[in-house]
């Protein structure tokens, strides 16, 4: 006798919400969606009214301030371009602009290849390399004015450090910053043992990213150091060495603290900067249009110049 067992019965679906569909969905999403854009930008307003408070406003303003003449304390008068006609026909412009350029030209051939150099050759140290990081940083950290009156000691054409080594060796004294031969390359070194720190680290993290592969390759056909460097490294740095250098010149157009405080522009301006001239026509002459005149130059300077670097190094980072 077989038994018959009772089908069982598929349990009753539950009821599911239909999808929103049509007009309703789509104002949903825009609702969700301008909701997100205007919480992002109520955290970003008062960013934007600091940054432009602190930094766009300045800028215009000094804008404005070439065009006219005032000492801060009275009502300023519109005279055009009255400063900059007043700036060409000073004869400390032409020698504030070649004491810059000297200056940049001796901080690109001192002050560039150094970091360079020597972030290879620590790339290679093993032990104690956190040591030696840290030395080569610590300039960094010094404050800027501490640094430069510690090497004035070094300067200094009497007891200094650096005459007294000279002297070890039958060499010297030499007046480093009261002689118009060698005021500007002193600051020149100063500034380039202050600053490389930062560069050395970052050019010992581009290199920790290169493949050692490439070094192995370039060994088994018979590349000696020189040429993986040459051949291997630099190439495989192109974009760091281009951004780096781009930075360098803008801060050696902008030097203004070592010829300050080192010399006071002197002697016989031979440390004159464009930075410094700023400086002595707002703060000594009380001539604030002339200098913001000048300032407005010099940005319009920086700006073209690094328009047509990153123009003609633009295919450094693909090729």
């Amino acid at each position: 006798m077989s038994v018959l067992t009772p089908s069982r019965q598929p349990a009753a679906a539950s009821p599911k919400t239909p999808p929103r569909t049509g007009t309703g969905a789509r104002k949903g999403r825009r609702g969700g969606a301008a909701g997100r854009q205007l919480t992002a930008w109520l955290f970003l307003v008062p960013t934007l009214l600091i940054f432009g408070l602190f930094a766009w406003w300045p800028i215009l303003r000094s804008l404005l301030l070439s065009f006219q003449r005032t000492n801060l304390t009275e009502p300023a008068v519109w005279v055009g371009l009255d400063n900059f006609r007043v700036l060409f026909d000073d004869p400390l412009l032409g020698t504030a602009v070649g004491n810059t350029l000297f200056f940049v030209g001796l901080g690109v051939l001192i002050g560039f290849p150094a970091p360079l150099v020597l972030a290879a050759i620590m790339s290679t140290v093993r032990r104690g390399a956190g040591v030696y990081r840290f030395l080569v940083y610590l300039p960094v950290v010094i404050p800027p004015v501490v640094a430069i009156l510690l090497w004035k000691w070094f300067y200094d054409p009497g007891s200094g450090l650096f005459n007294s080594i000279l002297g070890t060796v039958g060499l010297g004294p030499w007046s480093w910053l009261e002689s118009s031969d060698t005021a500007m390359l002193s600051l020149v070194l100063e500034a380039t043992w202050a600053g490389m720190g930062g560069a050395v680290l970052i050019y010992l993290a581009a290199m920790v990213g290169i493949p050692a592969e490439l070094y192995e390759a370039a060994e088994v056909d018979g590349a000696g150091i020189w040429r993986r460097i040459w051949h291997v490294m630099l190439p495989q740095l192109r974009s760091v060495i281009g951004l780096l250098l781009l930075v360098q010149l803008i801060n050696t157009v902008q030097v203004f603290t070592e010829p300050y405080v080192f010399t006071g522009g002197g002697p016989d301006n031979a440390t004159l900067t464009v930075l410094l001239l700023i400086f002595r026509y707002a703060f000594q002459d009380g001539e604030y249009g002339q200098a913001a005149a000048l300032s407005f130059l010099m940005v319009l300077t920086l700006a073209l110049l690094s328009a047509v670097y990153l123009r003609a190094t633009r295919g450094w980072s693909t090729s």
